[in-house]
């Protein structure tokens, strides 16, 4: 069974960066598309990015494209996310979350998710 654990949640000042990680145990990774969403409070969970399994094609919310870059390390088992010129409404718990495919995408098909990392962007 997999098993995602995010991590590099934390404070950041407006216009600063961050990089999530998503660690996963067990056989991923290399067949799975993943991708992260966020929760930000009193709102509903929302898509940011996608990666396929070989990390050619990617996705991102109109919200952080420019800003946000998904990767992903095979070897490692490893997702990222790396967050730059952070904006007060980026705000969020962050979570990855993987596919059963290794490129399709829909909220049906995603068999494993994280615990969730915070990110507050506050001066």
């Amino acid at each position: 069974q997999v098993q995602l654990v995010e991590s590099g949640g934390g404070l950041v000042l407006p216009g600063g960066s961050l990089r999530l990680s998503c660690a996963a145990s067990g056989i991923i990774g290399s067949i799975s598309a993943m991708g992260w969403y966020r929760q930000a409070p009193g709102k509903q969970r929302e898509l940011v990015t996608t990666i396929t399994s070989g990390g050619g094609s990617t996705s991102y919310a109109d919200s952080v494209k420019g800003r946000f870059t998904i990767s992903r390390d095979n070897a490692k088992n490893t997702l990222y996310l790396q967050m730059n010129s952070l904006k007060l409404e980026d705000t969020a718990v962050y979570y990855c979350a993987k596919s059963l495919y290794d490129s399709q995408w829909y909220f049906e098909a995603l068999d494993a998710w994280g615990q969730g990392t915070l990110v507050t962007v506050s001066s």
